[in-house]
């Protein structure tokens, strides 16, 4: 089987849950399990973490754990019978103080401050912008407007405001209780939702490290770009972050579903100069929830999303709800490992111009640059924190890149960077024992043979974060 750089990241859900299913979807490919933190209650959260553990044990891989927040819950209320139905040219209120059911006249809102963000002439997006509303007059809590664009309006339904405006923060009291249990399992990646600046993201890190920090643990932030107030201030969001999801659901009602392709480009492309993460989300397989196959359409879309750079490709309903989450990743595997055959390798230009003020951020250029030009087998990078495969991996490389770590968490950690196979290894050893033991562990994995060129980086003395200060050309005996 063809080894595929690209990782896989499912959203877990009631199609998932069960532990054979999960074990054969994580046998089928799955790097990365996403917790919506948007059901269900901390119990069963706990039980699901648990679940994805056991099941990654059972099936002889390590898997990372992302607890996606909820963020603020912008929407309507809920009807009398479930569901209105809005004829272009009604008249329909939105209606903050109102306690009781909707009907076709009125509905209540979750978010409160909603009369406050707009004014007459906005136009609201419900339902992910199946239906658009335009504000006539903002009365006191009651937000007064016409259906430009109707259709069924149901439960608890997002709203979105075009181009953006909405103060609701990004953290809330909910998140911030999530967090907690997010850290008692040790979550390796939280994602952040509707974040808008910088700030958002140090808070939220500040709120990880302090619940974490009794079971000694600190994970990595991905920032969810979904709010179109986020694009200008990206970069400072990107250096406040671990990682970025390109969400591409919210930020196209928000943005318009024309500028997002560019944008997803954009975002990845700055993710990668920044050594930072990116994964690609939102219906990459969406006609496979009910159907054994993608469309072409969503084949390219995967494909392209590859061919850009993406460290990762999620799924969302497709493995949570759908009638195909085995398929769905094995699908997904394909298509990846087909693109990436066809990436192109321009390590010298990527060289260029580049300059480095780091000793451990050289040695990983250096051994990537040495790795390609003499076509090695494998590079094999010894680290503590993870950083210098994190930097091999912002490059495109068809040799593969396996990080050794004495550390559960860093191995975790780099299950979610392309091109990264992440094992555990003691390494407490002097550094010539420690060297053998990496070939020996690399050999009796089938990975190298007697024979086989590969490079090796690491620091000394050893086991000291950011220390890699050596690179080695070795020939395995």
């Amino acid at each position: 089987m063809a080894r595929r750089a690209t990782k896989i990241v499912v959203t877990l859900g009631p199609a998932s849950s069960d532990p054979a299913v999960l074990e054969q979807m994580i046998r089928a490919g799955v790097n990365v399990v996403r917790l919506n933190f948007s059901h269900g209650t901390a119990a069963d959260h706990v039980a699901r973490a648990n679940l994805v553990r056991q099941a990654g044990q059972a099936a002889g891989r390590e898997v990372s754990i992302m607890a996606d927040l909820q963020g603020p819950k912008i929407r309507v209320g809920r009807f009398v019978e479930g569901k209105v139905h809005l004829e272009p040219g009604a008249k329909f209120v939105l209606d903050a103080a109102r306690t009781e059911s909707g009907d076709v006249h009125a509905v209540g809102l979750d978010y409160k401050e909603l009369p406050r963000d707009v004014k007459p002439g906005d136009a609201l997006l419900l339902n992910d912008g199946l239906i658009v509303l335009t504000v006539d007059a903002v009365k006191g809590d009651r937000i007064h407007t016409t259906v430009k664009l109707g259709g069924v309006l149901s439960n608890n339904k997002g709203i979105n405001k075009q181009g953006g405006g909405l103060t609701a923060p990004a953290l809330t009291a909910k998140d911030m209780e999530d967090i907690r249990t997010a850290m008692s399992f040790q979550a390796d990646y939280v994602a952040v939702s509707f974040p808008k600046s910088a700030t958002d993201m140090e808070m939220a890190r500040q709120l990880c490290n302090v619940a974490g920090a009794e079971f000694h643990h600190k994970p990595a932030l991905i920032a969810k770009i979904e709010r179109a107030e986020a694009i200008p201030n990206l970069e400072q969001i990107l250096k406040a972050s671990d990682a970025i999801m390109v969400a591409r659901g919210d930020l196209a009602v928000e943005v318009g579903n024309a500028a997002v392709p560019a944008l997803q480009k954009r975002m990845i492309r700055l993710a990668r100069q920044h050594d930072k993460v990116v994964i690609t989300a939102t219906q990459m397989m969406e006609s496979m929830i009910s159907n054994p196959v993608p469309t072409r359409a969503e084949v390219s879309d995967v494909a392209n999303a590859v061919l850009d750079g993406t460290d990762a490709v999620m799924t969302s309903a497709e493995t949570a709800t759908g009638a195909y989450p085995v398929e769905v990743v094995r699908q997904m595997a394909a298509i990846c490992t087909e693109a990436e055959m066809a990436e192109d390798v321009r390590l010298d230009a990527d060289f260029s111009g580049m300059a480095f003020s780091r000793i451990d951020q050289s040695i990983a250029m250096g051994a990537l640059f040495t790795a390609y030009h003499l076509g090695c087998k494998a590079i094999v990078a010894l680290t503590d924190s993870g950083s210098t495969a994190l930097w091999m991996s912002r490059h495109r490389i068809h040799i593969p890149i396996y990080a050794l770590t004495a550390k559960l968490a860093t191995q975790r950690r780099m299950a979610l960077y392309r091109n990264v196979r992440p094992l555990l290894m003691d390494q407490s050893a002097e550094r010539d024992t420690v060297l053998a033991q990496a070939e020996d562990h690399l050999k009796s994995r089938g990975i190298l043979a007697s024979g086989d060129v590969y490079a090796i980086t690491c620091g000394e003395p050893m086991g000291a974060p950011g220390g890699t200060n050596m690179l080695k050309i070795v020939r395995a005996s």
